[in-house]
């Protein structure tokens, strides 16, 4: 059974930082891209960043860009989105998701991930 785990959610003041984790069992990951998706409360789910299975190349929200960085560890058992200078637009459910099709070119689209975690919640306020 495949798992993906999200955590370090938390309430950040404007400007501060967080980083999220999402742990991956069940399954070899290394095959496959993993993104970051999020969803604010009235809002539909939207991509925040993605890398590709080789770990090398990601993509980015233009709402994210320059202050989110997404990376994954050498075993490509986890990945991570560090999340700098972070705005209160930035507050929402943030989901953690895998590609469906191993060796795939990235996608912003929520249909072409087949696994998601339960979902970190993000709170910027001061």
């Amino acid at each position: 059974q495949v798992q993906l785990v999200e955590s370090g959610g938390g309430l950040v003041q404007p400007g501060g930082s967080l980083r999220l984790s999402c742990a991956a069992s069940g399954r070899t990951f290394s095959s496959y891209g993993m993104g970051w998706f999020r969803q604010a409360p009235g809002k539909e789910r939207e991509f925040v960043a993605t890398i590709r299975w080789s770990g090398g190349d990601t993509i980015y929200a233009d709402s994210v860009k320059g202050r989110f960085i997404i990376f994954r560890d050498s075993d490509k058992i986890a990945v991570y989105l560090q999340m700098n200078s972070l705005k209160p637009e930035d507050t929402a459910v943030y989901y953690c998701a895998k590609d469906r099709d191993p060796y795939s070119d990235f996608s912003r689209i929520p249909r072409d991930y087949d696994y998601w975690g339960q979902g970190t919640q993000v709170t910027v306020s001061s």
